[in-house]
């Protein structure tokens, strides 16, 4: 067979490295586009920050303003949202200048009163040493306390010898954040002991014994082993009554029954009547299963949304948050050197070349990340103004496809879009997941959506009696009314995501 060279010509897709960072980018959420753009910054001389937006293209977007709707909404690109928040900037920035602040020289700014309404003029108080040494009630309450922090102030108070403090001091430092003791006595005292026996034992009797100490610190339950240990150690420090008695005896059994409130085998496992059993359930219901969850320092993440929906006349404004949105440029000075070292060779300007052409990319990136964020958010508006309008029962089915359609973009950029990018509506701010949903059929041969209907079922167990509460069946037949067909194990598949608790653990 003889061999020969042949050509041919034929198409086929090929993910570029921009378009490659294009869809990166448009999944990346606010945090990790924050992060992103400060990677970029540091690795790319070219880029730089800017006071102003760049230079803005077109992505296949046909005008700058993106209807909403053909009606009243209206939405704003993002240019002229930044450009009037900029200019409110240096509006409010020019109003504050005109006061002449006194600058202090330690980074702060302090500003004259006017007190001559009040017959005489008062120097503007000011903070020093002293002022900090006598700190207000209310500075000292908002300063954080770790669980560790508290037991070692109420050991102080203790009168222990060397050996007894420091036993007491290792059982502290090995509470977890709940304030439970994970491990068991004997495998601590053999990690300080080591091999020796008798060392063993008198370390294992010194744990013991601080842990006597421990379990009679505030918070009542510390020191823990187990749940039921922590219930009883709370309710031996309440009244001896007939209640925590009952209590007590109820935290000896099976901790399945107490979490299905069986009082009747309660009550026949430990020889007491149904109704002090039932007493003995209610005083168990307000102690606190994790007694260190209140010295437990949660940081509270503020979710920053990347669209701004707000009411304007009838309709709906809808406009990017100038807050999240980087103001990047290329660096003039570096740009133009380059520009004019073009006739230069070699591995190094080959090099600068690239990377100008990332930060320009980079940028351009950014812009159309932004662009499909807005035009996504502005067709879930237009087909979810109902929402916006009455609140999430009257959320309609929505599905991805139907904005890829709209748009001509693909189910997956949608989805990408919509995951960990947030709006903030009048009633709240919602991923754009959220208004998304499944539809169920109705009598009358539309469609609900499964957000409404969980938001029904919650509006339901709200208005309950909690003597009698209604059952997954009932609220099944409650949708049945309202028009909405839905059985009793999508009744239970959305309250178990709604974490509503069932008929029987809500009874009071």
């Amino acid at each position: 067979m003889k061999q020969s060279l042949s050509l041919r010509v034929s198409q086929h897709l090929s993910l570029t490295p921009q378009l490659q960072q294009s869809i990166r980018l448009l999944q990346l959420s606010t945090l990790e586009m924050a992060q992103e753009v400060e990677q970029m910054l540091d690795e790319n001389p070219f880029l730089e920050r800017s006071e102003e937006l760049a230079e803005r293209e077109a992505f296949g977007v046909d005008a700058e303003n993106a209807p909403v709707s053909t009606g009243d909404q209206v939405s704003e690109w993002s240019a002229d949202s930044a450009t009037s928040s900029s200019t409110a900037s240096d509006d409010f920035s020019e109003e504050v200048g005109s006061s002449e602040p006194d600058w202090e020289g330690d980074g702060t700014v302090s500003f004259t009163p006017d007190d001559g309404e009040w017959g005489g003029e008062a120097a503007p108080r000011t903070r020093n040493d002293a002022d900090d040494e006598t700190a207000s009630a209310a500075e000292l309450a908002s300063e954080h306390v770790s669980l560790q922090a508290h037991l070692h102030q109420q050991a102080l108070g203790l009168r222990l010898n060397e050996e007894e403090r420091a036993a007491l001091y290792f059982l502290i430092e090995s509470l977890n954040d709940d304030g439970y003791l994970d491990e068991p006595v004997a495998d601590l005292a053999a990690a300080l002991a080591g091999d020796d026996l008798e060392a063993r034992e008198a370390t294992e009797q010194a744990l013991n014994l601080a842990l006597h100490w421990l379990h009679h610190m505030d918070p009542a339950g510390v020191g823990a082993r187990d749940l039921a240990e922590c219930l009883r150690l709370q309710i031996e420090e309440l009244r001896n009554s007939p209640a925590a008695q009952a209590a007590l005896a109820m935290c000896a059994q099976p901790l399945d029954l107490l979490a299905r409130r069986d009082a009747k085998r309660l009550a026949a496992a430990c020889h007491l009547d149904e109704a002090v059993v039932r007493e003995g359930l209610a005083l168990i219901s307000r102690l606190e299963p994790k007694p260190g969850r209140r010295f437990v320092n949660v940081e509270r993440n503020t979710v920053v949304p990347d669209v701004i929906v707000t009411k304007a006349g009838r309709g709906f404004k809808v406009q990017l948050n100038p807050d999240v949105m980087p103001r990047l440029r290329v660096h003039d000075i570096y740009a133009n050197a380059l520009r004019q070292g073009r006739g230069e060779k070699g591995e190094g300007a080959a090099g600068m070349q690239q990377r100008l052409q990332e930060a320009r990319w980079f940028i351009k990136n950014i812009q159309q990340r932004f662009d499909t964020i807005l035009r996504v958010s502005s067709a879930i508006v237009e087909r979810q103004r109902n929402f916006f309008m009455h609140g999430e029962l009257a959320m309609r089915p929505l599905v991805l496809r139907e904005i890829a359609d709209e748009l001509g973009l693909h189910e997956s950029t949608i989805s990408r879009v919509t995951t960990a990018k947030y709006m903030a509506t009048p009633f709240g701010t919602y991923e754009l997941k959220y208004f998304f949903g499944s539809s169920l059929g109705t009598e009358t041969g539309g469609n609900a959506s499964s957000t409404a209907v969980r938001a029904l079922i919650k509006q339901f167990v709200a208005s309950e009696d909690v003597a009698k509460p209604l059952s997954d069946n009932q609220l099944s037949e409650m949708l049945k009314e309202q028009g909405i067909e839905c059985a009793r194990r999508t009744v239970a598949k959305y309250r178990e995501a709604l974490r509503i608790a069932p008929a029987n653990l809500r009874k009071r």
